[in-house]
């Protein structure tokens, strides 16, 4: 289920706040103001969703930085002023938000170092926390990678596990043109070259090269830039920091990894009043 940003934020409050926070319930409002300081360096993300805070609560937020902006330790990122009620519930929601989605960009953008000069995308995968995938997804996008497919619905990805049920591949794969939308695209995972060979015949939009070693991804690339130009490569499985540049240089069209995500390591940010 599709959350916006308002529907994100109000379940976040809900698990937080509860039945009320128990400081409002014994203080005056004030009017306030405060920043949210920056520990350590990194690659903002959240600002979508702030702008949304601001929408529903009696808050200003004022930003030194915009989604994709890298900051230093020391700097003063956002600065806050509004009512001390609203800001003291808001606070671990805010820096929820830019903890986890700037930790991710900032992951993200150390890919997109090694392989930018390359022209090559870096993409997401389906690898993200129930129901946090359009969150995570957009931190990727402000790190400068780009999003794979979003779930089940917008591209035809057969796995390994999908292709064990297959008995005739190009015969499926003419059944796949009839029955599903006109702009779906048709990815086909492969393991081996042979799979490959196979994959391309029947009319694959895009071949994964998965978990291939360097050299068997420089023969595909090689095979289908002579027999088959026009189908997407992309090379997935194992892919880190150390060897992402390697791929990039095979001639393959994106690299897809779910490591922008689920190893990202939460940068250090907090929230200071005055």
């Amino acid at each position: 289920m599709y959350l916006n940003e308002q529907e994100f934020i109000k379940r976040a409050l809900k698990e937080d706040i509860g039945r009320g926070d128990l400081f409002v319930r014994v203080t005056e409002p004030k009017e306030v103001s405060g920043y949210v300081l920056a520990k350590s360096d990194g690659v903002f993300a959240g600002e979508v969703y702030l702008r949304a805070m601001e929408e529903m609560f009696d808050v200003e937020f004022t930003y030194s930085v915009k989604d994709g902006d890298s900051f230093k330790a020391g700097d003063k990122l956002v600065l806050i002023k509004g009512n001390s009620k609203s800001l003291l519930s808001l606070e671990r929601t805010i820096l929820n938000i830019l903890h986890h989605a700037s930790s991710i960009a900032t992951l993200t953008n150390r890919f997109m170092q090694k392989i930018s000069k390359y022209g090559v995308k870096l993409l997401d995968t389906r690898k993200t926390r129930p129901l946090l995938r359009e969150f995570e997804k957009y931190a990727v996008r402000c790190g400068g990678g780009v999003n794979h497919r979003m779930g089940l619905d917008d591209c035809l990805m057969l796995k390994d596990t999908h292709l064990k049920t297959i008995d005739n591949l190009e015969q499926f794969m003419q059944e796949v043109r009839a029955k599903i939308p006109f702009t779906s695209k048709v990815e086909i995972e492969c393991e081996d070259f042979e799979t490959v060979q196979k994959a391309m015949k029947a009319g694959a939009d895009i071949v994964m090269c998965d978990n291939m070693d360097i050299e068997t991804i420089k023969k595909v690339v090689e095979y289908r830039d002579a027999n088959y130009p026009h189908i997407l490569l992309e090379a997935s499985g194992n892919v880190r920091l150390e060897n992402i540049e390697d791929i990039a240089q095979t001639g393959v069209d994106a690299i897809s990894t779910g490591s922008t995500i689920h190893q990202a390591c939460w940068i250090d940010l907090s929230m200071k009043l005055k």
